[in-house]
């Protein structure tokens, strides 16, 4: 999960010490919150970032430019004050109220000593930061640029803490908090992530959610209907020659099952995008389990009616996480055509 999530997120974790021992013995929120605490110390000690930000204020001298409608209005009959307004250079901005707003949500979230201790050092860093609520924040005024790009892993981990997907638990006179995950969604960034890295350097172009074509246009307006986004499309030279679609998803193993529990409207979305892109390969792909047996990748191949085109089961194990960077090349570039393998 921890892997995923670094890959999904954009994330530069040190892996093999969260392995560590004592990592062990902390749940999946406490880990996250201690790698936060961790990348946020060492930003805050570079420096925080600061930015230019307009004020007002009347004094006795000119200060930037004068607000001819204020001097007017408010000071026409006292000309010793002057209604000024300039830029300061400022810490007090859209990301340093993020990632205060993230370290106090986490401060009454966590019940780890060693994170309660380290969200504290920080809240202290941040005590002149403004404390906005968490659904007051302008995440839209936040540029990630060549001068601030440090912050761009933290800003992603303070958006997966303040969106809230978290479930209070209770047990007997325990008490706890469970962070939640749309694994469907979780899953598609991951591969369709890895999926861009193993293809690097090859003639083939990556897009996720692309495409975006219509199914139906209305025939009075010939406005489009029901869009489809498929999770991968993969292009050469500007053709789509690959469609994936991934499904967090347990598929069958069971020989008696010649569907292995791919549902049927998994198949209708795919014949779609076979209509609609033209790609000669399809798949569906899921997480590798244990009673699919020890090979993962492809399980199954099919020709769709009336078409050429070939719709593929496979599944890739996430929990091996070491190679699976190699293992999706060999589903992304086989040794042998695809037609060849069927033969």
């Amino acid at each position: 999960m921890i892997h995923m999530l670094a890959v999904a997120l954009n994330l530069k974790l040190d892996l093999g010490s969260i392995t560590d021992l004592a990592w062990q013995r902390e749940t999946l929120l406490e880990i996250l919150i201690r790698v936060f605490c961790d990348k946020l110390t060492e930003a805050v000690r570079k420096g925080m970032p600061r930015r230019y930000v307009e004020q007002e204020d009347d004094l006795s001298a000119l200060r930037g430019r004068l607000d001819v409608a204020r001097q007017f209005t408010r000071h026409a009959v006292n000309p010793s004050r002057l209604a000024c307004q300039f830029d300061v250079l400022s810490e007090d901005t859209s990301l340093n109220r993020i990632m205060k707003a993230a370290v106090l949500h986490l401060s009454r979230m966590s019940r780890s000593s060693g994170n309660q201790q380290r969200l504290r050092e920080l809240a202290f860093v941040y005590a002149d930061i403004a404390d906005i609520s968490p659904s007051a924040l302008r995440w839209g005024d936040v540029v990630i640029d060549r001068t601030n790009r440090r912050w761009r892993e933290l800003l992603s981990m303070a958006c997966l803490f303040l969106e809230g997907r978290y479930q209070t638990t209770t047990g007997g006179a325990g008490e706890g908090t469970a962070l939640l995950f749309e694994m469907n969604t979780l899953f598609e960034e991951y591969v369709g992530r890895l999926i861009s890295r193993a293809l690097a350097g090859t003639d083939l172009t990556v897009s996720l959610q692309g495409g975006r074509l219509f199914c139906l246009f209305a025939d009075s307006t010939e406005r489009g209907l029901f869009q489809t986004k498929p999770d991968i499309l993969i292009r050469r030279a500007g053709t789509v020659t690959h469609v994936i679609d991934t499904k967090w998803k347990r598929i069958s193993s069971r020989i008696d099952d010649p569907k292995q529990g791919v549902t049927q409207s998994d198949v209708y979305q795919m014949m779609a995008y076979a209509q609609l892109y033209s790609a000669p390969r399809l798949t569906l792909l899921y997480p590798h389990h244990p009673g699919l047996g020890a090979t993962e990748l492809v399980h199954a191949r099919h020709r769709i009616t009336g078409h050429e085109t070939i719709l593929e089961t496979a599944s890739i194990d996430v929990a091996n996480g070491g190679s699976v960077l190699d293992r999706l090349q060999s589903l992304l570039l086989p040794d042998e055509p695809v037609s060849e393998l069927l033969m």
